[in-house]
């Protein structure tokens, strides 16, 4: 249960960028007219999760919306659960979605459930159910959905649409003493069979369920429907501006009737219970808005479909790194930075659109060329050996941890006789264009000199196993050659001193753009990409080894990648590719 006399912490600053302020969007002019004509002394909104799952992109997008709004205008956000249907909920999902929404950089001003207000929902349905403007209806949900018609034909009303105020106030009494079986009868409101809109054709308000609850126990055998709760719970909190995704566009004239019909703001008498609890008297008439979800490609964001590849194994679990999840892109590397500029690259609007994974990935490269220290590391090995240079030669290297930041410093990393450069930078028969090391050619080792390849050592197989190369000394850090011309520049790592490391290198989950489109008869789980996780044994220089969990590095020329959250430790390295260092996605 909420404490409402808990402090309430303020929203940081990073709720926004310092130019939040002068955001332009359709949601942020309604706001500032509503402030001008005197209508709101500041905004209130919420985010209100029902806590059935994991937070995932899409999620973000409301997150910043909703607490940037509040941010911006020195108003105040809510984080609420929507936790009326206790049978698909958890606590796990209520712990993990705080996690989340601190992690994006944010802070509540109210922590607060749809059950806190139960019985506040109770009062008002029996109001409704007094004025005439609810009943108990006893058909079947099959029979509802006979009644209701569709969307070329009208409804018909219930039998039981016309039963005495008394009659129907008896009956939901008994139905929350428990006396009913599930679905044996529901609370409808009494609007209008034949409206064009089928959300008004008399939607229920309560439902018979008889499940225990996360919050509440077995106090309560019936519970509230969407619609009802949700904008009750808005009115409850005096939340000014309700921001929803475009489906809920249809749902807004119930909203308007819900909060209308029950008037809480002039029924103080409705939250008398709230207020014995220590709740303070916000209510209002809240104002819904809609605007366009964050629909991404390569990627499904339902629920019920990133639950059924869990179930089946098919990833490792909801904070995999492939999936769409907070959970899962926090663990691939994502910052609270990167998808905040995110939400900010595609706006609000009202319309639709499919956004490209490669926005995705720009911001977070964005986010991280400018954050990120560098650091060496070779994720396919192969063996280098400086054959002029004496067995035991061991030297120190300044190399500056950020090339755009002096601030950052440097680290010393350590050269010896003996190295690992990646496999990709040695051709034994070159294509055309290859800049990289081949028989009888030279490379520059970046910060260490140029060498020139005199021998390929191959095993029985015929696989290239090591290099025998000459260091020229006059090319050396501060020698004379030191800026003698050369075609390519390679990283690497001392393998005297590199420490072993698991290198996850992580692709996009499926292979089409739109995995959901199901009109050549495959699933969704029929587009998953098998090349979405590969695993290699690399080693990383010293000073990576010793990263913090989540700790994001360039790994120079390669791409960037994050110490994992769970697994990564200083002395079993576990390193995450978040993103490659350019858009190389083909398709």
């Amino acid at each position: 249960m909420s404490n409402p006399s808990a402090p309430s912490p303020a929203t940081p600053a990073a709720a926004g960028t310092p130019e939040a302020p002068h955001r332009q969007d359709f949601i942020r002019q309604i706001v500032r007219e509503d402030l001008a004509s005197g209508r709101i002394q500041a905004p209130r909104t919420r985010f209100p999760p029902e806590p059935n799952g994991y937070l995932h992109i899409g999620h973000a997008k409301a997150i910043c919306l909703d607490f940037g709004i509040a941010s911006e205008f020195g108003g105040s956000c809510n984080l609420r659960f929507d936790d009326t249907n206790p049978a698909r909920e958890d606590p796990e999902y209520v712990t993990a979605i705080q996690d989340d929404v601190r992690w994006l950089g944010f802070e509540w001003h109210a922590l607060r459930h749809a059950s806190d207000y139960f019985d506040v929902f109770y009062l008002a349905a029996e109001k409704l159910i007094r004025n005439g403007d609810a009943f108990v209806c006893d058909l079947s949900a099959e029979q509802v959905r006979e009644y209701r018609g569709n969307l070329t034909q009208p409804g018909r009303n219930s039998p039981f649409r016309d039963r005495t105020p008394a009659e129907n106030l008896e009956l939901f009494r008994r139905m929350r003493a428990g006396e009913f079986a599930d679905g044996e009868r529901t609370v409808r409101a009494k609007i209008d069979m034949s409206s064009g809109n089928i959300n008004l054709r008399d939607p229920a308000l309560y439902r018979i369920k008889h499940v225990e609850h996360q919050n509440t126990g077995a106090a309560w055998p019936i519970y509230p429907m969407y619609d009802f709760a949700h904008s009750l719970s808005d009115a409850v909190e005096g939340i000014t501006h309700s921001l929803c995704t475009l489906e809920f566009e249809d749902h807004r004239p119930l909203y308007d009737w819900c909060v209308d019909k029950v008037d809480l703001a002039g029924s103080p008498e409705l939250l008398a219970p709230l207020l014995a609890r220590g709740f303070p008297n916000e209510a209002g008439k809240p104002r819904q808005i809609e605007f366009s979800r964050a629909n991404l490609n390569y990627t499904v964001m339902s629920k019920r479909k990133l639950m059924a590849l869990v179930q089946a194994g098919l990833v490792d679990g909801w904070n995999d790194p492939r999936m769409p999840t907070l959970q899962g892109i926090r663990r691939r590397g994502y910052t609270p930075a990167s998808l905040r500029l995110f939400a900010e690259r595609i706006g609000i609007s009202k319309q639709n659109s499919l956004i490209d994974y490669s926005v995705l990935e720009g911001c977070l490269r964005d986010d991280l060329d400018a954050t990120a220290p560098r650091r060496m590391a070779v994720i396919e090995p192969l063996k280098v050996v400086l054959d002029n240079l004496p067995a035991d030669f061991e030297e120190s290297l300044a190399f500056s941890n950020h090339p755009k930041d002096e601030s950052l410093g440097k680290r010393q990393i350590p050269f010896s006789r003996e190295l690992w450069i990646d496999r990709e930078d040695f051709a034994e028969v070159p294509p055309k264009g290859f800049k990289r090391l081949i028989p009888g050619g030279e490379v520059r080792l970046r910060g260490a000199g140029i060498i020139r390849c005199d021998t390929v050592v191959k095993d029985a197989d015929g696989e290239v196993v090591a290099l025998h190369c000459t260091l020229d000394p006059e090319s050396r850090p501060g020698m004379e050659g030191a800026n003698r011309k050369i075609k390519g520049t390679i990283h690497w790592v001392s393998a005297r001193h590199a420490v072993p490391a698991e290198i996850r290198l992580y692709d996009r989950l499926f292979l089409v753009p739109d995995p959901d489109n199901d009109e050549d008869g495959k699933t969704y789980q029929d587009h998953l990409n098998p090349a979405s996780r590969r695993t290699a044994r690399g080693y990383v220089e010293p000073a990576a080894a010793g990263a913090a969990p989540e700790q994001s590095y360039q790994f120079e020329r390669t791409g960037y990648f994050v110490a994992d959250r769970y697994d990564h430790r200083a002395d079993a390295p576990v390193f995450n590719r978040s993103v490659t260092l350019r858009d190389t996605w083909t398709g």
